[in-house]
């Protein structure tokens, strides 16, 4: 008998109802037990609570933005050790360093590939 392993837990935060569902949906469909925030305050109440093995954090939030919550998640040692990847419109290069200066393990420019965002989960999953 094999023994399954079980679902890694993934935090999307969007403020948008449609691309939350989105991708709560094919993260789902891709194994994944997908939890929801739509703000930047929710976003840490929920990492806090059910402890995510990521969190796919939108950049631009009501409350506190991404770049506030990647740098909160990353200096709290209750969430430190939770793999970040800020999805954005913001696809200037300077954008992309500021988000890997707040402790970002990967950055996606928005719009993207839900198959794109699902490889990139998993990649950084598996690095330790």
């Amino acid at each position: 008998m094999t023994q399954t392993q079980p679902m890694q837990k993934i935090l999307v935060v969007d403020d948008s109802p449609t691309a939350l569902r989105l991708t709560r949906d094919a993260l789902a469909e891709s194994g994944f037990d997908a939890v929801t925030a739509r703000d930047g305050e929710e976003a840490l109440e929920v990492a806090a609570k059910e402890h995510p093995s990521l969190v796919v954090l939108d950049i631009v939030l009501p409350k506190k933005n991404g770049f506030q919550v990647c740098r909160q998640l990353k200096t709290d040692p209750a969430t430190s050790d939770m793999k970040v990847i800020l999805l954005s419109s913001k696809n200037q290069e300077t954008d992309r360093f500021w988000g890997m200066k707040q402790g970002a393990d990967g950055y996606i420019t928005k719009p993207y590939d839900l198959d794109q965002l699902v490889s990139s989960i998993r990649d950084t999953l598996a690095t330790v």
